[in-house]
């Protein structure tokens, strides 16, 4: 199975794939660009970093709801997160419920 997304969205399409075919050889893929040529695409870089904030959480969240396979997300990305989301790039991110 050939998916193809939005650069950033290639892990969610590809876990969310494995999740309902875990049987079916899933190939995720995007349109070759440099993160310069996507935030031009864009036109608005702020909105581009809430996007990738926003997939990384998803990333983060979705495997705990049963939507998609775990993937691992080295420390230094999910500190990269962090930092982005004390910075205010929250704009894309999915309301979670109080612990």
């Amino acid at each position: 199975m050939l998916l193809v997304s939005k650069p950033y969205e290639e892990r969610r399409a590809y876990a969310t794939a494995r999740k309902l075919w875990p049987e079916v050889e899933v190939i995720s893929a995007s349109t070759p660009m440099t993160f310069a040529s996507y935030v031009n695409f864009v036109g608005d870089p702020k909105l581009v970093i809430d996007m990738l904030v926003g997939a990384l959480q998803r990333l983060q969240l979705y495997p705990h709801q049963g939507f998609m396979v775990h993937m691992p997300t080295p420390p230094s990305v999910l500190a990269a997160y962090q930092r982005l989301c004390d910075e205010g790039f929250t704009s894309r991110l999915v309301a979670t419920p109080a612990p």
